[in-house]
């Protein structure tokens, strides 16, 4: 392993980027993998209301989150394999708003080509050399594991590549908590932050793992501001039917809520969708809960119910979409291929506040 000081290439066009700290930047070689671096179907309510006009997407859904992380510090952060425009892009946004301090983990060449080619300021990154997306992942999570970043976030890699590096039993990142992903939206025509887990890592979680999953949540919406978030357990009715597991995964839930086995919020259901997310479709229903109608958190079922709903409202809504996994010693930042740069940024304004929550309570 070598190590040497460069400069980056300047921008080949005359596009100038907002003016970024000027440091000498460090570039860690790293070769091969083992190098050292930094029955009858239950009835369902199928009765469709009057749909509102979709309203446009709004492009300044997360400025709350932004102006939150106005006085943090930037958190030190791992990026992993950002070898397209647009990962790349979101990197020195990130830094630009102050919100990471990036450490660009991947192969050097490429990445200032393609910093070159669209114009974008990485003069002040650290850069670890390393050819693959996989050792990349493995790289970055040592950094981590070792302390020298706050936080990891994926580049242009796929999303089992990193989370197999963060999973790893020799990278330490596993916590006592299971991983969890959880969706924070800003929905058009809703008023609060809508948190949907699990949506990316968990395809069919057991029981076990839905405490964690909410647990997890519960433990975000603090970082976020949220003092007693309120808890919707998803399914496809609101009554505990015996054919559906999910509504009697939902009843348990509720019940270890009450013995103190699920802390820091206010559990209910099942509840379906519309009774979660509309007061009125409550009342209609004879729904008596402080949950059914102002819910923060949405369980969801299962991975597939909790992807489309969150794409369905990025898509057809307008929602503005931020990622983030959680239950590990770090916060990973984990955007969908297309995501817009706007998500991307609020990720990581997310995971700024997730990782000034936990410097809080140390």
């Amino acid at each position: 392993m070598s190590t040497e000081t460069r400069t980056a290439a300047a921008p080949l066009d005359g596009h100038h980027q907002p003016a970024a700290p000027q440091r000498a930047r460090t570039i860690v070689r790293v070769v091969g993998r083992s190098a050292k671096a930094l029955g009858p179907a239950p009835e369902v309510d199928a009765v469709v209301p009057d749909r509102p006009e979709v309203p446009p997407p709004h492009p300044h859904g997360h400025d709350a989150l932004l102006r939150q992380c106005e006085h943090l510090a930037p958190v030190p952060t791992a990026v992993v394999y950002p070898c397209n425009e647009s990962s790349l892009r979101a990197v020195v946004t990130a830094a630009q708003a102050g919100l990471i301090d990036p450490v660009l983990v991947g192969p050097v060449r490429d990445i200032e080509l393609i910093a070159a080619e669209h114009a974008l300021d990485i003069s002040g990154c650290r850069m670890v050399d390393v050819a693959s997306a996989r050792d990349a992942a493995d790289v970055a999570a040592r950094l981590a594991r070792d302390g020298e970043v706050g936080a990891l976030m994926k580049g242009s890699l796929h999303t089992d590549e990193l989370m197999g590096a963060v999973v790893r039993k020799d990278n330490a990142l596993r916590t006592a908590a299971r991983i969890s992903h959880v969706f924070v939206m800003q929905v058009p025509n809703c008023a609060r932050l809508l948190l949907i887990t699990d949506a990316a890592i968990n395809i069919s979680p057991s029981l076990d793992d839905k405490v964690h999953i909410v647990q997890n949540a519960i433990d975000l919406a603090h970082a976020l501001g949220i003092t007693t978030p309120k808890v919707a357990i998803l399914s496809a009715i609101e009554t505990v039917n015996p054919k559906i597991p999910s509504t009697l995964e939902a009843a348990v839930l509720c019940k270890m809520a009450d013995r103190g086995q699920i802390t820091g919020g206010v559990l209910d259901g099942p509840l379906a969708f519309d009774n979660a997310i509309s007061a009125e479709a409550a009342r209609t229903k004879g729904i008596e809960s402080p949950v059914a109608g102002n819910a923060d958190i949405l369980l969801m079922p299962d991975l597939v119910a909790g992807n489309m709903l969150a794409k369905q409202l990025s898509f057809l809504a307008g929602a503005d979409a931020a990622g983030i996994v959680l239950g590990a010693r770090v916060p990973v930042i984990l955007n969908s291929r297309a995501a817009s740069q706007r998500s991307r940024l609020a990720s990581c304004a997310v995971a700024a506040l997730l990782a000034a929550a936990r410097r809080a309570a140390e």
